[in-house]
């Protein structure tokens, strides 16, 4: 397909035998950038409609090769994509129990955490993922939800919705995974820029059970707190 061969036009032999040893995850290096990667995307989703674009992004998927999972994602990320039906968020779900690795999961859950907060009522499906065996998929429903940590003056829906996704770190909390833990401290971390006071408050409730340094992270921007 021509998006493969511009992209491996692109590639660097160097790099790509340094994003293999550097991921660890054994699949197809280009050697690509990632800003590079998004250029070609915004480019070619140009003249595409949706349902283009989606089978280009399943196309780019199906190589299995890293850039070009990159570029997938890229695709779908867009705070705006109507008919927001369109088929997106369920090629997006379906990628996730794929997951093997923070790099790709995390440029996915980009284009996720934009169809979440286009139709929360998603987050009914997110929940499921908590109980998966694949540790990624437990660590995207953290990921994508994010924006939630984000809201300076959230509505009642959304600090329902946000305490709801507390509830999601409170039962993992007991995870021990280090991909969990960090993603629970990552989100804490972010959620007290806004709301500092609750963030102690859960840590106060339930960090006793976090790894060290996942309580650390949960509260390095929070003055006076204990790690």
């Amino acid at each position: 397909m021509p998006q493969v061969t511009e992209l491996r036009a692109l590639g660097d032999e160097t790099k790509a035998a340094e994003l293999l040893a550097y991921h660890k995850v054994p699949r197809t290096y280009l050697g690509v950038s990632v800003p590079v990667i998004d250029g070609l995307a915004r480019h070619w989703r140009t003249d595409l409609d949706i349902e283009a674009r989606l089978e280009l992004a399943r196309q780019l998927w199906a190589t299995d090769i890293h850039e070009a999972r990159v570029a997938a994602a890229k695709l779908l990320t867009q705070a705006r994509i109507r008919p927001d039906d369109s088929g997106a968020w369920r090629l997006i779900a379906s990628w996730v129990p794929q997951f093997d690795g923070w790099a790709i999961a995390d440029h996915v859950m980009k284009a996720g955490e934009k169809r979440l907060v286009a139709d929360p009522s998603r987050l009914d499906e997110v929940d499921g993922w908590l109980a998966e065996p694949n540790f990624w998929v437990r660590r995207a429903a953290l990921v994508g939800t994010l924006p939630w940590t984000h809201l300076r003056n959230p509505k009642p829906d959304e600090t329902e919705q946000r305490e709801r996704v507390l509830g999601w770190l409170e039962r993992l909390a007991d995870d021990r995974e280090n991909f969990i833990q960090k993603a629970i401290g990552w989100w804490l971390r972010e959620l007290s820029k806004h709301d500092p006071e609750r963030v102690s408050a859960w840590v106060e409730a339930h960090g006793a059970r976090l790894k060290p340094y996942a309580r650390r992270e949960a509260v390095r921007w929070i003055k006076d707190q204990p790690s």
